[in-house]
């Protein structure tokens, strides 16, 4: 993704409210944070949130690839540094020997200005790599605030249907849930086309939603109730990571149990191995 010149002025940490030695989980949790108060989605009467939305994105990109950062870190470092010197010229001292000072700043400005040019030309690169490359962890984070955003939108009009009474209109919906740790990027081995493959052979899936907040849940929506009850009846998921299946509304009354797949109390019919 292409990276502004412009945002190389900009303080990248103080931009996400991080500190310069936080972690790359760190960065994405703040960012993530940050992003979701000021998504343009959530904010459509402030002009300014696709700005700070796009420089947020911007300052992700930078800040989790290694190499973006080292870059941004040494210019950050040479301007602070820089800045420091000036402080601290002592202006007795530079009016008792002002020529020989005069002589050796202009000599040090003129190794600051090579030494500034180069790194900074070392993160130019870097932002240009950036942009041919594409920035996949920018991308990653983007979905799933995406995700998030049409999770929370799904959820309240679950509860506007729920309230109003529409009980009989309600598509089968049903509550999915596997072991998985935040930081496994395989998700336990349930990805979306994983999920979508165990599921389907029941019957049509009109949405399925994976929570960005907790690891290893998901919401399911059947086309139809005999869909959902085989689903919740047959079930297990993969024989290394079984699925727990729940009804999570739609469920007909006159089957008011919920069976969890998964469970040591009733074989299963179908087994799922991963791929």
């Amino acid at each position: 993704m292409a990276v502004d010149k412009d945002l190389l002025q900009l303080d990248l940490y103080g931009l996400l409210g991080v500190g310069e030695k936080a972690s790359e989980k760190e960065v994405k949790k703040a960012y993530r944070q940050k992003a979701l108060t000021c998504h343009p989605d959530k904010n459509p009467d402030n002009p300014r949130a696709a700005e700070v939305f796009h420089q947020l994105s911007q300052a992700l990109a930078v800040l989790t690839d290694a190499a973006a950062r080292a870059a941004y870190d040494k210019v950050r470092k040479a301007k602070k540094q820089a800045a420091e010197r000036t402080q601290k010229l002592d202006e007795k001292r530079k009016k008792v020997k002002l020529d020989l000072e005069a002589r050796e700043r202009e000599a040090q400005a003129r190794d600051n200005e090579e030494e500034e040019i180069r790194i900074t030309r070392t993160l130019e690169q870097e932002i240009i790599r950036l942009r041919e490359e594409g920035s996949r962890q920018l991308e990653e984070q983007q979905r799933l605030i995406r995700e998030q955003i049409q999770l929370e939108r799904q959820q309240h009009i679950q509860g506007s249907q729920v309230g109003s009474g529409a009980e009989g209109k309600i598509t089968p919906k049903l509550k999915l849930k596997w072991k998985c740790r935040k930081e496994d990027e395989t998700g336990g081995g349930y990805s979306k086309e994983v999920l979508l493959r165990i599921l389907q052979k029941y019957g049509d899936v009109l949405n399925l939603l994976i929570s960005s907040r907790k690891a290893g849940s998901a919401v399911v929506e059947f086309a139809t109730v005999k869909a959902a009850e085989m689903a919740v009846k047959n079930e297990v998921g993969l024989t290394d990571n079984p699925l727990k299946i729940s009804w999570l509304e739609g469920q007909p009354r006159s089957n008011p149990s919920n069976v969890l797949s998964g469970s040591s109390g009733q074989p299963r019919t179908s087994q799922v191995r991963r791929i």
